[in-house]
This record gives structure tokens, sequence and C-alpha cells, in this order.
């Protein structure tokens, strides 16, 4: 199977493993994406965020993984969400694919993200530096 590793985690994340996970003797490209939290949002200054999940998440990220590694069956794949409280600077989301080929690498690693922040139920709960939150749901 090319889905290597899924998850929905509290603990920081970091491509750099998932890299070692994927990447095999017959992989010429790995691409990975690393979904940061910044400082703003929309001309608002963000102080940190929580991100909460539903209990179907954890399924919903895998079906998400096995669907993109179904397209692409030359890549292997892992991708993994952190949910809880994260400050700027933290690694929210890491996907990372790995192929004979850069394109389907590049290709795959875009659609997972993409389908991820699409269809897996995760919530982000923003707080503004001038006092205010804000919900923002994944499925919009």
């Amino acid at each position: 199977m090319s889905v290597i590793h899924t998850d929905i985690v509290e603990t920081p994340i970091s491509t750099s493993v998932l890299e070692t996970e994927v990447l095999t003797r017959t992989c010429g490209a790995v691409v990975s994406f690393s979904g940061v939290i910044r400082d703003h949002d929309d001309g608002r200054g963000v102080q940190r965020l929580t991100y909460e999940s539903h209990p179907v998440a954890t399924t919903q990220i895998a079906e998400v993984a096995a669907e993109i590694a179904e397209r692409h069956p030359a890549a292997r794949l892992s991708v993994v969400h952190r949910v809880g409280d994260l400050e700027i600077g933290d690694v929210a989301l890491a996907a990372v694919v790995a192929s004979p080929h850069r394109s389907d690498s590049f290709d795959a690693c875009s659609e997972l993200v993409d389908e991820v922040k699409a269809r897996v139920a995760i919530w982000k709960h923003q707080f503004f530096s001038d006092g205010d939150d804000e919900w923002v749901g994944a499925l919009e």
C-alpha cells in the first residue's frame, strides 16, 4: 500500500520524520508540505490558534490519503494534522509524497493537502491581536 502513515495528533509534527518513512530506493523525488501557523489572516494580526477535530477526522484523513494514493499509484505518502493549541511558527499540517518522478510527487502532494483541508472535520479557532476571535471550518 502506498499510504504509509496518516494521523491526527496533539504533539508537534514535522515533514522530516515523514520523509524518512516514505522515501525508498525507487523514489527519485520527495515533495513535502508544512502548513505553518502565520501571524496574520486577512489583514488582521493573529496571536495563536486552536484546532479541534471531530472523532471521524482520523478515518477521514486516512480515506483522503487512500484516494490520492489510488490516483497516483507510483506515489508513497504520509499526512498528519495537529490539533490543540498552536503558536505562530508551529506546523499544523505535514504532508510528504515520494515517487520515482517529481511531477507525480508534486501533483499528489498538492491534491493531498487540498483534499485534507476540504474534507477532514477539523476546525480552526483563531485568536486575533485586537482581542477578537473567529472559528474557521475546514469543511466549507
